[in-house]
């Protein structure tokens, strides 16, 4: 593909993770030397970008990913998934090692403990890419595991003017290269903290965009919800309260669903609301993919479900803005 009217315009590429999941029920996390029966074990397509993007197909995107995959089973079994569902999938191949692989302990409360493994042959570089599968699409994510080549993505887009989304759980070597390129930041609870010296994200996140000059940066909070900065002001979306099954994957639709919204040019309050509506209902399924709910299901949920206690009132945030100011 050496023109851009060789490649289709997408709505969401994303550049980064897919995983094959072993999920292993069990009634309890297994304390230090012991033993634990486990039930029926499953496995499932996952991966924090694979199903970001896989989500996005299903509520009527159009969508491609970029990822490299082993020379295994787990690769046809990516390939099958994202055939599937459509998803214009660019999967390299290394083809002597195994895919990556996650084993998911999964209690009865539904959280999960991940166990995982990736070959470093699987890295993705920056040179595999081609500048078209980013610059040809309306958003891009990545998760920045591989960073160098999610930098070379990240500028890319920012180069196009397409907005790029990230969602960090880890600090990876060379991260900040990836950062001075993304619009939306949005990571697990500690990561601001880690990169701003302070474990308040009231400050942490006006910090982290001061310093990255982001359009958002957020930090996911579980239960808690989410709670973001804008640049101006703080906001908060509280989680919603479901029949928690098993929480793989509730931040990739969190993601997913932030995105989707995002996209729709919806005001920020509710891309986060929608996004923790999204994240809720994956909850109640098995895997990462498995509670994917229709947009309608989502909107439902987001108009009528209860939520979990909020972790920050109005005026803790409009204090918090005042002093951000």
């Amino acid at each position: 593909m050496t023109g851009l009217s060789n490649v289709e315009k997408v709505d969401v590429v994303g550049v980064g993770l897919n995983a094959t999941d072993t999920l292993i029920p069990v009634a309890h996390y297994p304390a230090r030397g012991t033993k634990v029966a486990i039930r029926p074990t499953t496995v499932l397509p996952g991966g924090q970008t694979a199903t970001a993007v896989v989500a996005c197909q299903q509520w009527g995107l159009r969508t491609r990913y970029v990822g490299k995959v082993g020379g295994d089973s787990a690769a046809a079994l990516h390939a099958a998934e994202f055939s599937r569902f459509g998803v214009e999938a660019h999967l390299l191949t290394a083809a002597d090692c195994p895919s990556q692989q996650a084993f998911i302990l999964v209690d009865d409360s539904g959280e999960r403990t991940v166990l995982w493994r990736r070959d470093r042959r699987l890295a993705l570089r920056p040179e595999e890419l081609q500048r078209e599968w980013i610059v040809n699409s309306r958003a891009l994510h990545v998760d920045g595991h591989d960073t160098a080549a999610a930098a070379q993505a990240a500028a890319w887009a920012r180069s196009a003017g397409v907005p790029v989304i990230a969602d960090l759980d880890e600090l990876y070597p060379g991260v900040e290269a990836l950062l001075k390129n993304v619009d939306y930041l949005i990571t697990s609870r500690d990561i601001p903290g880690k990169l701003a010296s302070t474990d308040d994200l009231q400050k942490s996140l006006p910090a982290v965009h001061r310093r990255f000059g982001c359009r958002l940066t957020a930090a996911t909070l579980g239960i808690d919800g989410v709670l973001a900065w804008d640049g101006a002001q703080l906001h908060y979306a509280p989680a919603f309260r479901v029949d928690t099954v098993d929480t793989t994957g509730a931040g990739d639709l969190f993601h997913a669903g932030f995105i989707y919204a995002l996209l729709q040019g919806w005001p920020l309050q509710k891309q986060l609301d929608f996004a923790c509506a999204a994240a809720a209902l994956n909850c109640i399924g098995v895997g990462a993919r498995g509670g994917i709910a229709s947009v309608d299901a989502i909107e439902r949920l987001l108009a009528t479900g209860p939520r979990y206690p909020a972790m920050f009132n109005a005026p803790v945030i409009s204090s918090a803005a005042r002093d951000c100011g």
